[in-house]
């Protein structure tokens, strides 16, 4: 077997044991684990329920509120007279018990209406945040599968090159000792396999850190992932237009959603603590039976029902200067929040703008990468038939399989890469959703 028959053999014979023997999974069945399992996500989840349990706590503010009161008194006075004919010794034990059933209704509280409104901006908040984990999510999932197939590649394709090399530097060692090649050519083989030595350690080390990278995020491991089909062809972005991403980021991006329900919250926030000046009213009413058994002075006890009901008003007149300085701070941090949200806005319309590019250019890359592998693998035939004439010398064939080798590791990168960046321009737009690597799904191998 020749040196490119070995290494394609090899290449064949290594990349199918990567999924050979095992059942593999492919990217939307990993999310799903992810899903279940991921530690991130699961907190995100927990703070949306947190969150959305604002809006019932915003609008107790607005409702009656009824407390009960009881108590229960027990003691015991000794009297010792010092004079019995006038008054008597006794012993006695008093006791007291009580209870009050108050009713509040606030009738005229204008802060309590903007901690209500400010409750449904914080569930959007909670919502938008929540949402904002899922699409994370689904591209923390999509870069860790691809970046194990990468790996993969890598591997197979050093380990590959490394049966070539072989086989190269066992001809030139034959070559050289039937006397058509000089020791140079051994040399040189020897060289380039004590090289991809090194760098198949390396390779095989890069794999298991990316393996235990998606472990991390789904707890589970996998013996197999499905790769992309070897004709798969990556269409480009929906809409088309560049400036129809930046609208729908600046828009509906999760980030800018976020930042658009803060600086809501900030902005109630000023006009609550301008109603700091206010005046409140409520309504209050109460109702209470007490009684006792005895005292000091009786010996007769006494039950006692009292029932009231009032109007309670309000009105801050000076506290120190700490309600005009609140709206100060408040008003401050409306307009700080106002500018944080158009940062978004620029920061949402920029993440767009670079993936957007870096699909185009990368659907653009792919093509001439493909074109170049041809080529690659037309120099390193010609340069191995040439090799066997005598016309070329044993560096350019290990320079051909190097060629050769580079441009297939960088093409399946450059496939990966774009598919990835395909996902994160949905992200920038907010409507990346879990159906979308259905989509990937499609273009794995069956």
């Amino acid at each position: 077997m020749n040196a490119l028959s070995a290494f394609r053999a090899g290449l064949v014979l290594l990349l199918s044991l990567g999924t050979a023997g095992a059942y593999a999974q492919n990217v939307a069945q990993v999310f799903r684990d992810a899903k279940d399992n991921d530690a991130t996500y699961a907190a995100t989840r927990f703070a949306l329920e947190a969150g959305r349990e604002k809006l019932p706590q915003g609008r107790a503010l607005m409702l009656p509120s009824l407390n009960l009161s009881a108590n229960v008194t027990e003691g015991r006075i000794e009297s010792d007279s010092r004079n019995v004919a006038v008054s008597p010794s006794f012993v006695r034990r008093p006791g007291s018990y009580g209870y009050t059933l108050s009713f509040s209704q606030p009738l005229y509280r204008p802060q309590n209406a903007l901690v209500r409104d400010q409750a449904e901006f914080q569930v959007r908040q909670s919502e938008a945040v929540f949402g904002q984990a899922g699409q994370d999510l689904i591209v923390r999932v999509a870069q860790a599968y691809f970046d194990i197939l990468a790996s993969i590649d890598t591997l197979g394709l050093v380990r590959a090159q490394k049966a070539a090399i072989s086989e190269q530097l066992a001809q030139a060692k034959r070559n050289f000792e039937v006397g058509t090649a000089t020791i140079t050519d051994t040399h040189e083989a020897q060289a380039r396999y004590d090289l991809i030595l090194a760098q198949e350690i390396a390779a095989q080390n890069d794999r298991e850190n990316k393996e235990r990278a998606l472990q991390q995020i789904t707890g589970k491991e996998y013996q197999a992932l499905k790769p992309l089909r070897v004709d798969v062809q990556l269409s480009g972005p929906t809409p088309a237009t560049l400036q129809a991403w930046v609208d729908l980021s600046k828009k509906q991006g999760y980030p800018v959603r976020i930042q658009d329900a803060v600086s809501a919250i900030a902005t109630l926030e000023a006009q609550r603590a301008r109603a700091g000046h206010r005046p409140t009213l409520d309504l209050v009413a109460s109702h209470g039976q007490s009684g006792q058994n005895a005292s000091i002075v009786s010996s007769v006890g006494s039950d006692t029902t009292s029932s009231s009901i009032s109007l309670q008003l309000a009105l801050p007149l000076y506290q120190g200067g700490a309600i005009n300085s609140g709206e100060r701070e408040a008003a401050a941090n409306a307009q700080k929040s106002k500018q944080d949200l158009e940062a978004a806005r620029r920061a949402a319309a920029l993440s767009a703008q670079q993936s957007y590019l870096a699909v185009i250019n990368g659907i653009a890359q792919v093509k001439a990468l493909e074109q170049a592998l041809v080529s690659s693998q037309s120099a390193l035939d010609s340069n191995k038939l040439g090799y066997e004439v005598g016309v070329r010398i044993n560096i350019d064939v290990l320079n051909a399989q190097q060629q050769l080798f580079s441009t297939r590791r960088d093409l399946a990168l450059a496939r990966y890469n774009t598919i990835t960046n395909h996902l994160k321009l949905k992200a920038a737009a907010g409507s990346l959703r879990e159906e979308d690597l259905e989509e990937v799904n499609r273009a794995l191998a069956p």
